[in-house]
C-alpha cells in the first residue's frame, strides 16, 4: 500500500524540516489545471479538495457527487501528467454543515452518508467538521465533547467504508477540530483575529482522543487539527499571520506528537507569512477564493486585449455577461455584500470574497469565456507587456507561449509559486 503523502509530509515537518502541503479548494477547471501543471513542473504533491456544499451525495451546488468529482480530477491530472502518488483528494467541511436546521438524528444520518460516499470514491484527506450547532442543541456554545462525539461517529463511518475497499486503496487520514473558520472567508469586517488559545487546543485534542478511542478510531489516523492561527479575509480586508501572536498556540503543538495544524483562509497572505506558518507547524495551507480571484483578473485583462483587437459586434462581453448573471441570481453574493449601491457594485467583481466565482461555471459565462479565448488566439507581445508583464518576460525568454490559456495558467501559477515556496518546493 502506498503511503499517503500527508503522512510523509507530517513526519518531515515534525522532524524539523520546512515541509508542508497546500490544498486547492476549487472546482474550476482552469484553476485546477493551473495548479496541477505547476505541481508537475516542480515535482511536488498536491491536495485538491471539494467542499461539502460543492460536492455531496445529492450533487451539491455543482451538481457533482464525490465519485464524479474524483473521476474528473483524476482525468485532469492524467491529462497534465500527474501521477496518482502525487495527488491527494480531500473532502472539506464534511459533516452536518448543510443540515444545521435539522435535529441531530437526521442531520448526522445525512452526514454519515456523505462521508461514506467520499470514502468509497477514494478521497484520502477527510476533514470532519462538526463544529456547528444543530436544531435540537441547547442554547449557548456547542460543547466540544458533543463536537468530538459527532466527529467520532463520522470517523467510524469512514473506517467501515474503507474496510470494504480493495487492499491497494490508500488509507484515509482525518483532519479534525472544533474551532473551524467559516468556509469562504468572514462575512463581517475584522481588523484582527485572535489565535486559538493554546489551552483550548490541548483540551480539544484530549476530548477528541477520548471520543475517538471510545469509537475504536486510531488517533494515528489524524493528520491535522484545525485551529485559528490568526489569519482571515473578508470582502475588503485581510488579517495577516503574526508569528509572535501565535507563538503560544504553535508552541503547544510541539507537545502533541504526530499531527500538524491545518490553516484555513490562508488566501491573500504574503509569501513570507505563508512560509512562517509552515515553519511554525501550520503545514497544510488551504487556498481557494484567491485562486479564482487571480483567474478573474486574468480574464478581465484578456478582455482588455480583446477590446483593442476585436470590433464590438464580435466581442465576448464577458464582464457584462458575468454581471448580468449575478444580477439575475443574487443567492451567492447578496447576503455577503453590504454598503452603498456603488460599494456593492464594486464588490461584485473586486471583493476578496470573490463571490463571482460561483457564476463562472454558468453556461452563458462559459460561452463568453470561450468567445474571448477564440477572439484572441495570440496576445501580441506589446499587449502582453502592457497587461501581463511577468508573462511577457517569460515569453521573450522563450519560456512561455503567448496564447491566452498558456498566459492564464502562468498567471495563476504565480500564486502557486508562493504556496509551493512556503511548503519547501521552491526557493523563497
Amino acid at each position: 500500500m502506498t503511503q499517503n503523502p500527508l503522512k510523509t509530509m507530517i513526519e518531515k515537518n515534525r522532524g524539523g524540516q520546512k515541509t508542508g502541503l497546500y490544498s486547492v479548494c476549487s472546482a474550476n477547471e482552469l484553476v485546477l489545471r493551473s495548479a496541477i501543471r505547476h505541481a508537475v513542473a516542480h515535482q511536488y504533491p498536491l491536495i485538491i479538495e471539494s467542499t461539502s456544499n460543492q460536492v455531496n451525495q445529492f450533487g451539491g451546488y455543482t451538481g457533482i457527487r464525490p465519485h464524479e468529482f474524483m473521476a474528473w480530477v483524476q482525468k485532469l491530472a492524467g491529462e497534465e501528467g500527474m501521477s496518482d502518488e502525487k495527488l491527494v483528494l480531500g473532502g472539506d467541511h464534511l459533516g452536518p454543515l448543510l443540515w444545521q436546521k435539522e435535529p441531530e438524528s437526521s442531520a448526522m444520518e445525512k452526514a454519515v452518508d456523505m462521508v461514506r460516499a467520499y470514502t468509497l470514491a477514494g478521497f484520502t484527506k477527510i476533514h470532519l467538521d462538526t463544529s456547528m450547532k444543530l436544531a435540537d442543541d441547547p442554547a449557548g456554545p456547542l460543547d466540544p465533547r458533543v463536537c468530538a462525539r459527532r466527529g467520532a461517529i463520522l470517523a467510524r463511518a469512514v473506517y467501515e467504508s474503507f474496510g470494504s475497499m480493495p487492499n491497494q486503496a490508500k488509507r484515509p487520514m482525518f483532519v479534525i477540530g472544533s474551532e473551524v473558520p467559516i468556509p469562504g472567508g468572514s462575512q463581517e469586517h475584522e481588523d484582527s483575529v485572535t489565535p486559538t488559545c493554546a489551552g483550548d487546543f490541548l483540551e480539544q485534542v484530549s476530548i477528541f482522543k477520548d471520543e475517538f478511542l471510545k469509537a475504536g478510531i486510531d488517533f494515528n489516523d489524524v493528520a491535522a487539527f484545525v485551529v485559528q492561527p490568526g489569519v482571515e479575509f473578508g470582502d475588503d480586508f485581510v488579517c495577516f499571520y503574526d508569528a509572535k501572536k501565535a507563538a503560544e498556540l504553535t508552541g503547544a503543538l510541539k507537545t502533541v506528537p504526530g499531527i500538524v495544524f491545518e490553516g484555513h483562509s490562508t488566501d491573500y497572505q504574503c509569501p513570507g507569512n505563508l512560509a512562517e506558518m509552515v515553519r511554525d507547524g501550520v503545514a497544510i495551507l488551504k487556498v481557494g477564493p484567491a485562486l479564482t480571484f487571480v483567474l478573474r483578473e486574468a480574464l478581465f485583462l484578456l478582455e482588455a486585449v480583446e477590446e483593442i483587437l476585436t470590433p464590438p459586434p464580435s466581442r465576448s462581453n464577458l464582464k457584462k455577461t458575468l454581471l448580468d448573471e449575478m444580477n439575475n441570481s443574487k443567492q451567492y453574493w447578496e447576503k455577503y455584500y453590504s454598503g452603498t449601491s456603488e460599494e456593492i457594485e464594486y464588490k461584485k467583481f473586486y471583493s476578496y470574497s470573490d463571490r463571482c466565482r460561483y457564476y463562472l461555471p454558468g453556461k452563458k459565462v462559459q460561452q463568453a469565456i470561450e468567445t474571448l479565448i477564440k477572439n484572441v488566439p495570440e496576445i501580441p507581445p506589446a499587449l502582453l507587456s502592457q497587461f501581463f508583464p511577468a508573462q511577457y518576460r517569460r515569453y521573450m525568454a522563450g519560456n512561455l507561449r503567448n496564447d491566452p490559456l498558456s498566459v492564464i495558467y502562468s498567471r495563476i501559477g504565480d500564486l502557486c509559486d508562493d504556496y509551493a515556496a512556503a511548503c519547501g518546493y521552491l526557493p523563497e
